[in-house]
């Protein structure tokens, strides 16, 4: 029996769907796509349906959920829907959303029809829209939400609950009312919680929290998340460079930049885009990855070129040739273990300047150790394989000097590429594969020169 009935009964609604759409009962499928399944069960349906079934899918969704729906959806699927829709259907499907939603929206058209859809908005929803447009997306700026409710320092606290009831709703992931001057600079965090336990007499300034840091308009989401995450935040106020209050962020949204910064990293290391549609046509795939593949090509040219350069040693000794892909793997396999340790510890910001050569001289001992140990075992099946001392104690020599190189290569480069504003997650690995390439085949190579010339 499943331990949450909900997430069961989705569960179910969703296996009776699949086998409406197989026997073609389209009623059927309506009426539970828009009776039965939640928006972002929806959005997570058509996600994962090929082209033709998601078309058809999308024709049957309600228009009262269509925004719902958009809002839950990558950036690749939603695109294409958005290029459908002319200004007055996508102003009466973003009626009902938040400001941050609305302009992470706004941001995938063109800036024409963005002008157009802000002209049919009332003149408050359109000033919240361009505040948070007017900030980049992947800062504090472009995450936040304006509407926020706000209170001044001297009232009571029977004062604000009588505030509270004249709404019709408080917004999402309300945990704190935000506490504010006059000149509306922050002042602190008022939670629910403890304003529901205190006296109604006592004043919001007796009884807020002041020690909570606000958040900078400017500060990088990544930032924001890894704030989140240190200080079990729900929510968390914004303000400029004055202390004057602009907004404030919800887990929800920090949950999507943990996702999306996950899915960063792992996409960007097979040169794929965040947003890659697992179901995408095939001429826009092959057109994606065409241009990685060709980057990729061009590396490999240049590790065939350094075995060309030995072309004559590799005929004497027929044996290099089958050990080099040896040489070459292990310090791929090496490099890709620090690298990947490195750029996960720039994301959760554990690196700096401080650290940096502690790590450095860890990972070159580690290689160096990981070295002779992998050496000796690949060198004594090289001796026994082919009853040849030299080429032993070559590979052994090479197997080294690679796999110091690519704990050092590992660390540095990430570093490296982020200084110069290149993400190390989709450049790292094909610069680290063509120098432990590179440095395997010269060095296992140049030595078997050495003692065979």
């Amino acid at each position: 029996m499943s331990d949450n009935p909900e997430k069961s009964q989705a569960h179910q609604r969703l296996r009776s769907l699949n086998e409406a759409l197989d026997s073609g009962a389209l009623k059927q499928v309506a009426r539970i796509l828009n009776g039965g399944l939640s928006p972002s069960d929806i959005a997570h349906l058509l996600e994962s349906s090929p082209p033709r079934q998601r078309a058809l899918l999308w024709n049957l969704v309600d228009k009262q959920l269509e925004g719902e729906v958009l809002q839950y959806l990558n950036e690749d699927i939603r695109a294409e829907y958005l290029s459908r829709l002319n200004a007055q259907e996508l102003a009466d499907i973003i009626e009902d959303f938040e400001s941050d939603d609305l302009a992470d929206l706004l941001q995938q058209l063109p800036d024409t029809v963005i002008q157009e859809v802000l002209d049919t908005m009332d003149e408050q929803d359109r000033r919240r829209v361009e505040e948070v447009l007017s900030y980049p997306e992947d800062t504090a700026g472009g995450l936040m939400n304006t509407d926020t409710i706000t209170v001044r320092p001297d009232l009571s606290i029977d004062v604000v609950l009588r505030y509270l009831r004249r709404h019709r709703a408080l917004p999402p992931m309300t945990d704190s009312l935000i506490v504010v001057n006059r000149r509306d600079e922050f002042i602190g965090m008022l939670p629910i919680t403890k304003m529901l336990v205190s006296n109604q007499s006592a004043t919001v300034r007796e009884v807020m929290d002041t020690d909570i840091e606000p958040i900078p308009v400017t500060l990088s989401d990544t930032k924001v998340a890894n704030l989140f995450e240190r200080y079990d935040l729900i929510s968390a106020p914004v303000v400029n460079t004055e202390g004057r209050l602009l907004g404030r962020i919800t887990i929800d949204d920090v949950v999507d930049v943990i996702r999306e910064d996950a899915d960063h990293s792992l996409m960007s290391m097979a040169g794929l885009d965040d947003d890659e549609d697992t179901f995408a046509p095939v001429w826009k795939t092959t057109r994606r990855r065409a241009v990685w593949l060709g980057v990729n090509l061009l590396t490999a040219f240049i590790a065939s070129g350094v075995i060309g350069l030995f072309e004559g040693t590799i005929e004497k000794v027929v044996a290099l040739a089958i050990l080099m892909p040896i040489v070459a793997s292990m310090g791929g396999i090496a490099g890709s273990q620090t690298l990947t340790l490195v750029i996960r510890g720039m994301a959760v910001g554990q690196i700096s300047g401080a650290n940096v050569g502690w790590l450095l001289n860890r990972e070159f001992l580690s290689g160096i150790l990981n070295g002779i140990l992998w050496a000796a075992l690949v060198a004594a099946a090289a001796m026994a394989w082919f009853q040849d001392v030299t080429i032993g104690a070559i590979i052994a020599a090479a197997l080294i000097i690679n796999l110091v190189a690519a704990a050092l290569v590992g660390t540095v480069l990430p570093l490296f590429l982020k200084s110069r504003n290149i993400d190390p997650a989709l450049a790292g690995g094909v610069i680290l594969t063509t120098v432990t390439d590179v440095v395997g085949f010269t060095s296992f190579l140049g030595l078997a020169t050495i003692f065979y010339a």
